[in-house]
């Protein structure tokens, strides 16, 4: 991980390792056990999928905004402050 696009390799990492299954009545639920309560319901797996993504990414986008503590997924911490180059003025 090279740390230049880490949220995209969060949100990548995350999917990995989402669950999906198919419900009686023939649509999808999928789930990121380690992000509760991200989880999506749609007609197709497709669908599903896509609606969990973006389920996601509102919840890292309001967990980051509210402060709140995001589990630590493949090694990638985004609840560890920001590191700040100096800036040599020339």
């Amino acid at each position: 991980m090279n740390g230049r696009y880490i949220l995209s390799e969060y949100v990548e990492e995350a999917m990995a390792s989402a669950s999906y299954d198919k419900l009686e009545d023939g649509t999808f639920s999928g789930r990121i056990a380690q992000c509760p309560g991200v989880v999506a319901f749609e007609k197709s797996l497709r669908q599903c999928e896509e609606e969990l993504r973006s389920t996601l990414e509102e919840w890292i986008l309001l967990g980051l905004q509210m402060g709140h503590k995001l589990p630590v997924i493949a090694g990638i911490d985004l609840n560890a402050e920001p590191t700040r180059e100096p800036v040599d003025a020339l």
